[in-house]
């Protein structure tokens, strides 16, 4: 197909978003002493500093705002669509002589958004700008960056040479504007590549795929990715201007097999060509897989580490001043404290060492002090009114001496006593704890928080160790049909292993799952095919996946991805309940100082 084919029609304008809403991120209580549901109240999420590729194309200056006049002259490109690098003329005839111009590129933005509540975090999908024709003219905050400056000569022609840049995909208006008005226009269309590397490997070998150039729009903001017909998952580029490159694993029998990115919402969208976005048609690459018999080792993919947009202090809130010191409210922070703490590490998964570092207390809180993770307890799952509530656990009694308090404390990994993933807070409190009527441990009348702390627990994979304490498996043990707790740890498997035989069930065991709709969930694929999900939440981050051992003798590969959950309050949410393959760098959590891995592990299937 020529590159003229795929033209869609001009004048595509971006608007800018707006100002991002930042708000406290909070874990609070309402007067009944436990959470309920409020309005959604949608926030735009500005992508978190570190990330790559997320720079304005060309020169990254945006171009100065200008109006267009009512018989603009008409601008060539040549050729008029390519990927990123193409070589491109940009031509102008019939205009003021010897007169400069300021070239500009008209692009985009795209974003996530989620409804931050004081409990938790729901996802709510993606947000892209306006792409009207007319908003240009309509004077608005249209968004251009400069191309270049170029000078008519003596009949008022000028031809520039330059390339395709990396940005999202689709049509870009380009203008020539004199005078803070754009005299002349014509614009580009930025095509699709994709590329894998390596090309060959034994089962189990890292691929990274790039897809570049989808466009800031519902329909072709997406891709996915198919491995031999089996759908692996999604991948986006909101942050990465279009770029998704992300990494699976190759899996099956010795020979060629083939990888297949294409246009998806979620899934991937068959016979785009016969669209009105014909340019948004992807492609397949062949990948060798050769002989090898080295069973992978478990292993986390951590996304890219990046500055988060909001304090850490913001994310977990875990009192509230308003509220009496009833034993079934959280505590209220002490009107005469201006304690300051910190954690050193301030984040890690369940079983880590944590020391608490707290000066500034009041004179009156020396002595004696509960040092208490507070968490939440509870299920979204048909959730009306009252859906959870919060629970404090026990990490040993501190003693105030001068004001301050120097104190290693362990989050909690015993039988029943799980810890969710995600923001915590580790919290000061004066005073006696008591028990409510559930039996829950819960903050004594009058108790109060002299600091609180954020933690973020990390994800991690379950160890299985045998009597004697050798480590027999990370992740992978046979099932065990016995009647078990759910939040105990080790209920529902047996024994660790990483081989069994055809046919037989067995278990995939992941601690400190989330309770947010950015956490709660991961996505699982059995050889690069997507056939579900499990959910942490109810049982307080520990999760056991049931899983049957397919496909035939040799080795097979399981991987966890990130899910946004988008099942309740917002059902039918695009890009949600599949694998987000391209979590590592475009997940709305990462501008929340959410971490969520993707997470690796292999099995070997004998006779």
């Amino acid at each position: 197909m020529k590159a003229s084919q795929h033209k869609r029609s001009r004048g595509a304008i971006a608007a800018r978003l707006a100002a991002v809403i930042v708000m406290p991120i909070a874990l609070l209580a309402t007067v009944s002493g436990a959470a309920t549901a409020p309005p959604v109240n949608p926030i735009q999420l500005t992508a978190p500093s570190g990330l790559p590729d997320t720079a304005l194309p060309f020169n990254g200056v945006s171009a100065a705002t200008f109006t267009a006049t009512s018989n603009f002259q008409k601008l060539t490109t040549s050729p008029d669509a390519g990927v990123t690098g193409t070589p491109f003329t940009v031509s102008g005839t019939g205009l003021t002589p010897d007169t400069a111009l300021q070239l500009v590129w008209g692009t985009n933005t795209a974003t996530w958004s989620v409804d931050a509540e004081p409990y938790t975090v729901n996802y709510l999908g993606a947000v892209y700008s306006p792409t009207s024709a007319s908003s240009l003219l309509n004077n608005s905050n249209s968004m251009y960056v400069n191309l270049a400056t170029v000078t008519t000569d003596a009949s008022g022609n000028f031809t520039l040479k330059t390339t395709a840049p990396t940005d999202f995909g689709g049509n870009h208006d380009i203008w020539a504007v004199a005078a803070s008005v754009g005299v002349a226009n014509g614009s580009f269309d930025l095509l699709r590549t994709i590329t894998i590397s390596p090309k060959s490997g034994p089962v189990g070998t890292p691929i990274t795929v790039t897809y570049t150039s989808m466009d800031a729009n519902a329909y072709g903001g997406g891709g996915s990715i198919l491995w031999d017909n089996h759908y692996a998952g999604e991948i986006m580029g909101n942050w990465t201007r279009g770029t998704a490159s992300v990494t699976i694993r190759a899996a099956g029998s010795v020979g060629t097999h083939y990888v297949q990115v294409g246009d998806a919402i979620s899934f991937q969208y068959m016979n785009p060509i016969q669209s009105p976005i014909t340019d948004d048609n992807g492609a397949t690459r062949a990948f060798q897989v050769t002989a090898g018999n080295v069973l992978p080792k478990p292993s986390i993919s951590w996304p890219t580490s990046v500055t988060t947009n909001v304090s850490a202090t913001q994310l977990t809130t875990m009192y509230n001043s308003a509220l009496g010191a009833k034993t079934d409210q959280p505590a209220a922070l002490d009107p005469l404290s201006s304690a300051v703490g910190t954690v050193s590490p301030s984040s890690g998964p369940v079983g880590t060492k944590t020391t608490l570092n707290v000066t500034g207390l009041p004179a009156s809180s020396t002595g004696s002090v509960e040092v208490d993770l507070v968490s939440v307890t509870g299920s979204r799952v048909n959730c009306t009114g009252t859906c959870w509530g919060y629970t404090y656990t026990s990490l040993g009694s501190g003693v105030v001496a001068n004001g301050s308090l120097n104190q290693t404390v362990t989050i909690p990994n015993n039988p029943g006593v799980n810890t969710l993933g995600g923001w915590h807070a580790i919290v000061l409190i004066k005073g006696a704890m008591a028990t409510d009527g559930a039996g829950n441990r819960v903050p004594g009348v009058g108790s109060l928080v002299e600091v609180q702390v954020p933690f973020y627990v990390k994800e991690s994979i379950m160890p299985f160790y045998n009597k004697a304490g050798k480590l027999l498996s990370m992740g992978t043990a046979t099932a065990k049909d016995s009647v078990a707790l759910a939040t105990e740890v080790g209920g529902q498997v047996g024994t660790g292993s990483y081989t069994f035989k055809e046919g037989q069930e067995f278990t995939v065991s992941i601690l400190g799952v989330g309770w947010t709709q950015l956490d709660n969930t991961l996505a699982v694929d059995y050889d690069n095919s997507y056939i579900g999900y499990g959910c942490g939440f109810h049982s307080n981050g520990y999760m056991a996946v049931h899983l049957t051992a397919t496909g035939g003798p040799g080795i097979h590969i399981i991987d966890l991805y990130p899910l946004l959950y988008s099942v309740s309050p917002n059902e039918g949410t695009y890009y949600g309940m599949v694998p987000l393959l391209s979590g590592n760098h475009d997940d709305p959590g990462l501008a929340l100082g959410y971490q969520v891995p993707t997470i690796h592990l292999a099995i070997r299937i004998v006779k």
